[in-house]
């Protein structure tokens, strides 16, 4: 069990925003297994992101990796809230409440439209609240369920044309920092996470823990509750002979995804997820500002077996993030990645 903030996540195991979480039904999956310990949803925009064929993705033949052109989720972010609403406010099968954690992923470039967005996810924390006063005196010793709810922003999807990931420039990123802090200051009970890409060298590392000191408050405390490193890495490619089940396989020069270039997943960025999360993980530790020693890593990217759950927490990880390989193996991947 790990607390980031005010979540709990036991087991230390859980999605990472990705394609597998869009719709409710693969929520509700995810949200069932006994294996995972919070679950996260697919990256949201305010009014939904248009898809269309193009946005795909496909596996690799020899590893479990792959290569994806999606953006954000086609459904907008008052589904999402609905959706973690019906999810946190039923019991288990069991009878028991619920008691893991949603993490909302989000994005947004506008810092009004991301204030808005984080206005929407407190009304829901605010609904949860009274859910759970409105309760039978025998049941309000349960956990609160407003609790439960946590935000992720996404600032490193490496698809969106026109749209340069804001996490590898980090004075774009300030503005939206700034609201996470305003949001933060007024309900410091709010989780707070950010969604990084893979970094290559030393100085981008210290670049974004910088500009994540700086939003620290005179009480010691600082919004941002961990790190979810790391996203795909991004102007990635790959032929469609290297993929399972390539319509245009018989033309061996021919791209895998329809965009060409899309972000690259699973095993084959395992080693730079885990120089990532060692390095953030070095960098946070010894941090003058006790605010900063206390943001937790979830650490993903290339977590297909027990063993690469293992390294990734002796990289430095609080909890672990997988993927590709729910996109293989469905939530059955978390069972598997748990086995002894």
């Amino acid at each position: 069990m790990v607390q980031v903030h005010t979540i709990h996540i036991s087991p230390p195991l859980c999605n990472s925003s990705c394609a597998w979480a869009s719709d409710y039904a693969q929520l509700q999956d995810l949200y069932a297994c006994p294996y995972t310990g919070a679950i996260t949803t697919r990256t949201a925009t305010l009014n939904g992101f248009q898809e269309s064929d193009r946005n795909t993705v496909v596996f690799t033949r020899e590893s479990f990796s792959s290569l994806n052109s999606y953006g954000y989720s086609p459904h907008p972010l008052k589904e999402y809230i609905e959706w973690s609403y019906n999810l946190l406010t039923h019991p288990s099968s069991s009878g028991t409440p619920p008691t893991k954690p949603v993490i909302l992923s989000i994005t947004e470039s506008s810092p009004p439209l991301l204030t808005e967005m984080l206005s929407e996810i407190q009304q829901l924390r605010e609904r949860l609240q009274s859910f759970h006063s409105s309760r039978p005196k025998s049941e309000q010793g349960s956990l609160d369920p407003s609790t439960l709810v946590a935000v992720e922003l996404n600032t490193s999807c490496p698809n969106i044309p026109d749209h340069p990931p804001p996490s590898y420039d980090p004075p774009a990123l300030v503005p939206l920092l700034k609201v996470l802090a305003s949001a933060f200051e007024a309900d410091p009970t709010l989780t707070i996470g950010l969604k990084l890409p893979p970094y290559t060298y030393s100085a981008q590392f210290q670049a974004i823990l910088d500009v994540i000191a700086k939003l620290s408050t005179p009480h010691r405390a600082n919004p941002i509750a961990y790190l979810a490193c790391t996203n795909t890495l991004g102007s990635s490619l790959l032929f469609s002979s290297q993929v399972v089940g390539s319509p245009s396989a018989q033309d061996p020069h021919s791209f895998a995804l329809p965009t060409g270039f899309g972000g690259l997943a699973g095993e084959t960025i395992h080693a730079l997820s885990l120089g990532n999360v060692h390095t953030f993980s070095q960098l946070i530790s010894k941090h003058p500002d006790p605010a900063v020693q206390r943001i937790k890593i979830i650490g993903i990217g290339g977590v297909t077996s027990p063993e690469a759950v293992k390294r990734m927490h002796a990289a430095g990880a609080h909890a672990v993030g997988c993927a590709t390989f729910l996109g293989h193996q469905g939530v059955k991947a978390f069972e598997l990645l748990l086995a002894s």
